[in-house]
C-alpha cells in the first residue's frame, strides 16, 4: 500500500507546505497532491512542486474538468509529464452545480457524460494513432456548431505524451464509481470505512465488467482521502474533522443534491446527515460541527494519540491486503504523523 499526501488547495493566502512535502518525499511517499475550488488552481502548484522535488509524483486531486477544454488538460498534464520525468498524475473531477455554473459560467450538464468523453480525448490525444476527433454530448473535435468556421481539422498533438499516464477520477456515487472503474486507473473516494469495501464494491465491479480486457482491483488504486489528526486530546483531533465533514455532508450542495449527505446516509448516518444539513443550512455551522458523529470520524480518520492511531492502521493494512485500498492519501497531518504512518507502512 502506497502513502500519498494531500496538499490541498490555498486558503486566502497562497501557500504550500513545501517543508512537509519534501519531508515526505525522504521518507518514501509515493505522491503529493494539488487541487482546486475557486481560488487557487490545481495545475501552478502541481508545476512548482515537481520543479522542487525529483522522486515523489505529483498529481492533482482534483482538476475540475468545467475548468479547461479536455484537450487543454492533456496539453497540460502531456507538458508537466516530459518537465518532470513522468512524475506527474493526472486527477480530475466534475465539481458541483453550485461552483461549475456559480463560478466557470457553463452549464452543469451531465457529468458522467463529460468525464466520459473527457478521459476519451485525453486518450487519444496521449495515444495519438489517429488524427484527434470527437463527436459527443459536451465536446466536438473539430467543432461543428452553427457558429463554426468550418476551417477547423482533426489534429495530431505535437508533442509524444506518454499513452500510460495514469488518470484518476473523484467519485462517491454509484455512476462515479462505475464510471471511473471502466475508464481510469483510480479512483479517490472522499471518505472510506477500511470496513465497508462493500459500499463501493459493486459499483467498481460493475465498472470492471465493461472496462476493456480483463479488468479488476490488481489493475486500479482505490486512494481514499483520509485526514489524521494527532494528539492527546481526542476531541480536540476529532473537531477539525468534524467541521470539513459538516461543510460536506451540510453545505456542498442545496438538500436535494447534496451527493456528500447522500453518501453519509449509505455509510449508516442517516439520522446524523439529516441533521447535519438542517443545522448547516439554517447558518448554525458549529451545531453542525458538533452533530457530526465521534463514529464517523473515526470510521475515516485516524485520530488521537499515537498508539490509536497505530491501532487503526491495522484495519488500513488489513484493506490494503485484501487490495481493497491501494493507496492512503493523508491529508491534515502534522510532521510527526507523516512519519509515524511511515514508520507503520512503509519498507
Amino acid at each position: 500500500m502506497k502513502l500519498g499526501l494531500i496538499a490541498g488547495y490555498s486558503p486566502a493566502k497562497l501557500n504550500l507546505p513545501m517543508e512537509q512535502i519534501l519531508e515526505a518525499e525522504q521518507l518514501g511517499y509515493d505522491s503529493v497532491w494539488t487541487s482546486e475550488a475557486y481560488g487557487s488552481d490545481a495545475v501552478s502548484p502541481a508545476a512548482w512542486i515537481l520543479a522542487r522535488t525529483s522522486t515523489i509524483k505529483v498529481g492533482t486531486a482534483i482538476m475540475q474538468m468545467p475548468a479547461r477544454t479536455p484537450t487543454c488538460a492533456a496539453m497540460t498534464a502531456m507538458t508537466l509529464s516530459a518537465l518532470s520525468g513522468n512524475r506527474f498524475l493526472l486527477g480530475l473531477g466534475p465539481s458541483g452545480p453550485g461552483v461549475v455554473e456559480g463560478w466557470y459560467g457553463v452549464p452543469y450538464g451531465r457529468p458522467m457524460t463529460r468525464t466520459r468523453e473527457y478521459i476519451d480525448i485525453i486518450r487519444q490525444v496521449l495515444v495519438r494513432e489517429a488524427p484527434l476527433v470527437h463527436s459527443g454530448h459536451h465536446y466536438q473535435i473539430p467543432y461543428s456548431g452553427e457558429d463554426a468556421t468550418g476551417l477547423g481539422r482533426p489534429m495530431k498533438s505535437i508533442l509524444h505524451g506518454d499513452p500510460g499516464l495514469k488518470i484518476y477520477t473523484a467519485s462517491i456515487t454509484p455512476a462515479g464509481l462505475r464510471c471511473s472503474a471502466e475508464l481510469a486507473d483510480g479512483v479517490f473516494p472522499i471518505w472510506m470505512n477500511p470496513e465497508r469495501f462493500d459500499l463501493i464494491s459493486g459499483p467498481l465491479e460493475e465498472g470492471f465488467a465493461k472496462a476493456e480486457g480483463d479488468k479488476g482491483l490488481s489493475d486500479f488504486d482505490v486512494a481514499p482521502f483520509i485526514q489524521v489528526s494527532m494528539g492527546d486530546d481526542l476531541d480536540r483531533c476529532r473537531l477539525p474533522i468534524k467541521a470539513n465533514m459538516a461543510l460536506y455532508i451540510g453545505g456542498m450542495g442545496p438538500k436535494s443534491k447534496n451527493f456528500y449527505n447522500d453518501y453519509a446516509r449509505q455509510m449508516g448516518y442517516e439520522e446524523a446527515a439529516e441533521k447535519i444539513q438542517t443545522l448547516y443550512l439554517s447558518g448554525e455551522k458549529k451545531q453542525a460541527t458538533m452533530a457530526v458523529p465521534d463514529q464517523l470520524v473515526d470510521d475515516c480518520a485516524l485520530v488521537g494519540p499515537p498508539d490509536r492511531i497505530r491501532a487503526r492502521l491495522a484495519v488500513w493494512k488489513e484493506a490494503g491486503n485484501r487490495g481493497q485500498v491501494g493507496s492512503m492519501m493523508i491529508g491534515g497531518a502534522s510532521t510527526e504523523a507523516l512519519r509515524l504512518l511511515a514508520e507503520e507502512l512503509l519498507p
